[in-house]
């Protein structure tokens, strides 16, 4: 019984096998990205760096068709020019980065929208904005687990500064003589561009709306268990891969789409753990347990 409900699916379908393999892939990256996304109060970002995209991929649409490389490309350099507008933005204007970043985002998911529109279909906005897991092919397997390895081997080199640039801003400012481009805001400029990267790879399967929701619900419910950085990596990675694993299940018994029922998983144990997490969870924070009465 165990055998026809998790691994039968896998084993008699190449296709189930390819969108696990890219969804274990995302959720290594979810690891490192997500932790720090919520770590640094930064999740609410990460959501409209995900709609960002959209401007490039659909120019990449317009001109190439559904091709891989155009469209991701296209995403990347509007993702990073949104990012580097706000930024500028911020910095010469009384405007604060999230509110200069919301009307970027909403400037860039407009205009993509409309460019679809125009030079497509729906069916193709549906394909670029929810993705087609189940379809995944080598090209964008191989650009999934590119971005995963990038964003390990990055993260083994800026891990400690970002660590302390999350805790201790002040003290990196300080080791760096008060200079404004310090280890610091490198680690932050680094990140940001990984942030990027796995979103605009994520997309190849699940989309825009989807991806960002498996980088931040995991890191989201991992928070509520996790006590430590290396805690919180490794359990929103593990989040991730089940939230996988049981959504692709799932979709494949009850005949749903794929990125939505990994999601839902994603955000079911998300409100497990706001009700039972060991750290603020509400049944922990609200009924604590009696300490031995001496």
């Amino acid at each position: 019984m165990l055998h026809d409900l998790l691994i039968a699916p896998f084993a008699e379908f190449t296709f189930m096998r390819r969108a696990l393999i890219a969804c274990i892939a995302i959720s290594l990256s979810a690891g490192p990205i997500g932790s720090f996304l919520v770590l640094r109060r930064m999740s609410l970002m990460g959501d409209a760096m995900s709609h960002a995209v959209l401007p490039g991929v659909a120019v990449g649409f317009m001109l190439f068709g559904l091709a891989l490389w155009p469209m991701a490309l296209g995403g990347l350099a509007a993702s990073l020019l949104v990012a580097l507008l706000a930024g500028l933005v911020s910095r010469v204007t009384p405007l604060k980065e999230d509110a200069s970043l919301a009307g970027f985002y909403l400037i860039s998911i407009s205009s993509g929208v409309l460019i679809i529109s125009l030079h497509g279909s729906n069916v193709d906005l549906l394909h670029i904005l929810f993705g087609s897991l189940l379809g995944v092919d080598d090209k964008s397997l191989l650009l999934v687990a590119g971005a995963a390895t990038l964003t390990l081997i990055a993260f083994a080199v800026i891990y400690r500064p970002l660590v302390v640039e999350c805790f201790d801003p002040g003290f990196l400012r300080v080791a760096a003589g008060g200079r404004a481009a310090g280890p610091g805001a490198i680690a932050h400029l680094v990140f940001l561009v990984l942030v990027v990267i796995n979103l605009v790879a994520g997309m190849q399967a699940l989309g825009t709306l989807m991806s960002v929701g498996l980088l931040l619900l995991p890191a989201a419910a991992a928070r509520l268990w996790a006590g430590s950085v290396g805690g919180l990596i490794l359990t929103t990675s593990g989040i991730a891969m089940a939230s996988s694993l049981l959504g692709l299940v799932l979709s494949y018994h009850l005949n749903t789409p794929s990125g939505p029922a990994i999601v839902l998983v994603a955000g079911f144990l998300y409100l497990a753990s706001l009700a039972f997490g060991q750290r603020g969870g509400l049944v922990r924070r609200y009924w604590p347990r009696r300490h031995l009465a001496h």
